[in-house]
């Protein structure tokens, strides 16, 4: 039996290594690069958000130089005394897609100016590996880990209550300082979250939507100043034509078309990540602590 087995695995290794089949697997990745260039949207993106991001270093430029210069506030850590409360010991952060990119970079700087850095993902490997990372560059780093799949309501919510008997178990304020929703993806292919929104619009957009609304008690609950950080992109400069309308939101009036429009639909969802800012900050103004929670 042992031999059968043996010559088995041979067999197995032989056509593993079939030179046939890698030159199959070449032409199906040569066939996926060159429908990924041939796609409309590869070049929307390639031309589109190139001049919107042109369009934006230009309105830079025009700002710094020729608009009125816009009031500068002295920057503040958690060390400065406006930070000072007997309840608030650490402020605490929320950081969502902190496994990568921005999100990681946030979560090393904000640990060294000794913030109580909450990582949210929906990988609990990539979460360990973030945690790690940080770990290794700062080891007096205050990190905790909540695995959260922002495409899904319940999933939210169940991380409220996680987030809330972490609070109390470790004897810290109800309360939160800093929510930076940062979580985003670029999707090529259509696919609906279990409430049936698109899975990028859903991400970008909706999970940071019900996060915030969530997590808003929290952050006006805090002793000492909180604020709300909406990670946006240049590419809304190229969304025109789109009604706001219940299909556009949850992405299934995007799902019409033959084609997947993915460069679309992140442009979308970029944009409502922006209006939601800018309504979020009109009703925070019109709040009593309207100088104690702040919008950006």
């Amino acid at each position: 039996m042992s031999g059968s087995g043996d010559s088995n695995e041979a067999v197995n290794r032989l056509l593993s290594q079939d030179p046939l089949r890698e030159v199959n697997s070449k032409r199906e990745k040569k066939k996926v690069v060159r429908d990924f260039i041939c796609n409309v949207q590869f070049w929307r993106m390639a031309l589109l958000w190139t001049i919107s991001l042109i369009f934006s270093y230009l309105k830079l430029f025009y700002q710094s130089f020729f608009s009125p210069k816009s009031k500068c506030y002295p920057r503040c850590s958690p060390k400065h005394s406006i930070f000072a409360s007997a309840s608030v010991l650490k402020p605490v952060c929320i950081i969502t897609g902190a496994t990568s990119g921005l999100g990681a970079a946030a979560a090393y700087d904000l640990s060294m100016e000794g913030f109580y850095v909450v990582l949210v993902g929906r990988s609990s490997e990539l979460l360990l590996e973030a945690i790690s990372d940080v770990k290794s560059r700062n080891r007096d780093a205050c990190l905790k880990a909540f695995e959260v799949n922002l495409c899904s309501f319940k999933s939210i919510l169940k991380f409220k209550r996680s987030l809330l008997q972490w609070l109390c178990d470790s004897k810290m304020h109800s309360s939160i300082q800093l929510l930076i929703n940062n979580a985003g993806i670029l999707a090529t292919s259509c696919r609906f979250t279990s409430e049936g929104y698109d899975q990028m619009v859903a991400t970008n957009y909706i999970g940071a939507f019900c996060l915030t609304k969530v997590l808003l008690p929290l952050l006006e609950n805090s002793p000492v100043p909180s604020r709300v950080v909406n990670v946006t992109s240049f590419t809304h400069w190229s969304v025109c034509c789109t009604h706001a309308d219940r299909g556009t939101v949850s992405g299934k009036r995007f799902v019409k078309s033959k084609c997947y429009p993915y460069a679309h639909i992140y442009e979308y969802s970029k944009l409502c990540m922006l209006l939601f800012s800018y309504e979020l900050h009109r009703q925070v103004g019109q709040m009593e602590k309207s100088q104690h929670l702040s919008v950006m």
